[in-house]
C-alpha cells in the first residue's frame, strides 16, 4: 500500500514528530510505501492565491500544487498529523487543504450535488492538544474536531476514515503517558492499515 503522510509541526524535537516517526515505522514495518510531506521542512506556501486560483481554472495548475496532487493521486492512503492550535488546523496545513484539495481535483459539482474525486482511499487523522481530553469531550470540542476534520475534509472529497485520534493534556504528561501515546498510535496505525 502505498501512504502518504501530511505532517505539520515547526519543531523538530515535539511529540508530533515522535507521533509521525511511530507511524512511518509501524507502516514501514508492515510493508507499506510511506511518503512523508512535512509541511514546515518543505516551507508550502499555504497562501491561496488568485493568480493559483486562475492558473488552475485554464489547467495550468502551480507544480507546488500539483506536486502535492500527484503524490494524493499515487496514494492508497493519506495520514495527517497535526497539532491542535486555537481549536482548529495550523495555518500552514489550512492552506495545503486549501490549495491542494481544489474544486476539479477533490471535489466537484455534479447533477445531484458534490462530487467526491478522492474515493477509493483510507484516511487517518492524528491530533494532540494542550487542553485535558476530558474537558474536550465535556464541551463537545472532540466531536466538533472530529466532525470539521473527518467529516468536513475527508468525507467531503471521498476518502474513507479509518479514525482519528485525539490526544489531549500534551505539556502536562509524564513520561509514561508520552510512551502510552506512542503506543495507541502503533497499535492503531498497525490495525487500520
Amino acid at each position: 500500500m502505498k501512504h502518504l503522510i501530511v505532517y505539520a509541526h515547526p519543531n523538530t524535537e515535539s511529540l508530533n514528530r515522535a507521533i509521525l516517526d511511530t507511524t512511518a515505522a509501524a507502516l514501514k514495518k508492515q510493508g507499506h510505501e510511506v511518503i512523508v510531506r512535512d509541511l514546515y521542512e518543505l516551507d508550502f506556501q499555504p497562501v491561496l492565491k488568485p493568480q493559483d486560483t486562475a492558473a488552475m481554472r485554464v489547467g495550468d495548475t502551480p507544480q507546488d500544487i500539483k506536486t502535492e496532487q500527484e503524490l494524493i493521486t499515487q496514494a492508497d492512503a493519506v495520514t495527517f498529523i497535526y497539532p491542535i492550535w486555537w481549536t482548529g488546523l495550523p495555518a500552514i496545513l489550512k492552506g495545503y487543504i486549501d490549495r491542494v484539495f481544489a474544486y476539479n481535483f477533490a471535489y466537484r459539482s455534479g447533477d445531484n450535488g458534490i462530487v467526491k474525486m478522492l474515493s477509493g482511499k483510507k484516511g487517518l487523522i492524528i491530533n494532540t492538544h494542550g487542553t485535558p481530553a476530558a474537558i474536550y469531550d465535556r464541551i463537545g470540542m472532540s466531536d466538533a474536531l472530529r466532525a470539521t476534520a473527518t467529516v468536513g475534509i475527508l468525507d467531503f472529497v471521498g476518502i474513507e476514515s479509518v479514525g482519528h485520534l485525539l490526544f489531549g493534556s500534551i505539556g502536562y504528561l509524564d513520561e509514561a503517558g508520552y510512551a502510552d501515546i506512542l503506543r495507541q498510535v502503533d497499535e492503531t496505525v498497525t490495525s487500520v492499515f
